[in-house]
């Protein structure tokens, strides 16, 4: 019976953490796991996540196209015993990332904030909003004209004048840019954002609504 719990090992153990086992599969399992340290402690890895799926609905999961791909591409790099337990995790990662999916596409509307830039490099078009977080500002930045594979780099200000970063984005030319980029400054203490090339002149600034 350890035999064959061992050469259905991925698929029986990732069923006994979800709770999808019956007899006999159950208690061929425990048997096996009584006698086998290695899967007792492939089955606590898995258990953690088991409980983080346990309310996801399978029939609202979105599942990311690149998923498969990089699952398999992850556990390749892995041979023997450390294969199994790397397809183990690797497929309760996957539905992890699948639960996150299911969730991003059924989470509330984000209020968009929508906010007006001052274009100061030239053949820039461009248009923002911000998002407010618990964590700090979101802002989703529309924009044209920003040189072609050139870093700009943004900034958030706070209401003391301190600057505080937001990520960068590489420009693209005419063709359209859209990105997201996030900063720690909560919204009531954010009072602008300022972009910059690399060379550290200013592409657009924003100064935002008193909160």
């Amino acid at each position: 019976m350890n035999d064959f719990v061992h050469q259905r090992r991925t698929d029986l153990l990732g069923a006994y953490v979800l709770d999808h086992l019956a007899e006999p599969e159950l208690t061929a399992v425990r048997d096996h796991l009584d006698a086998c340290a290695d899967c007792r402690l492939t089955v606590a890895e898995l258990t953690p996540v088991a409980r983080a799926l346990s309310g996801v609905n399978a029939d609202d999961v979105t599942v990311p196209a690149h998923l498969e791909e990089l699952v398999v591409r992850r556990v390749g790099a892995h041979r023997g015993r450390r294969l199994r337990r790397s397809l183990l995790l690797a497929a309760a990662a996957a539905a992890v990332i699948a639960g996150g999916a299911a969730w991003w596409y059924l989470r509330p509307t984000a209020p968009l904030e929508p906010v007006a830039l001052v274009l100061q490099a030239p053949g820039v078009t461009a248009e923002a909003s911000l998002v407010p977080h618990t964590w700090g500002v979101e802002i989703k930045l529309d924009g044209q004209g920003f040189v072609s594979g050139q870093t700009y780099r943004v900034a958030v200000t706070g209401t003391d004048g301190s600057e505080v970063s937001a990520g960068s984005f590489i420009g693209t030319g005419e063709n359209l840019l859209r990105c997201n980029l996030n900063s720690s400054v909560l919204r009531a203490n954010a009072s602008g954002l300022v972009v910059r090339d690399a060379a550290g002149t200013v592409a657009l600034t924003s100064t935002f609504p008193r909160r």
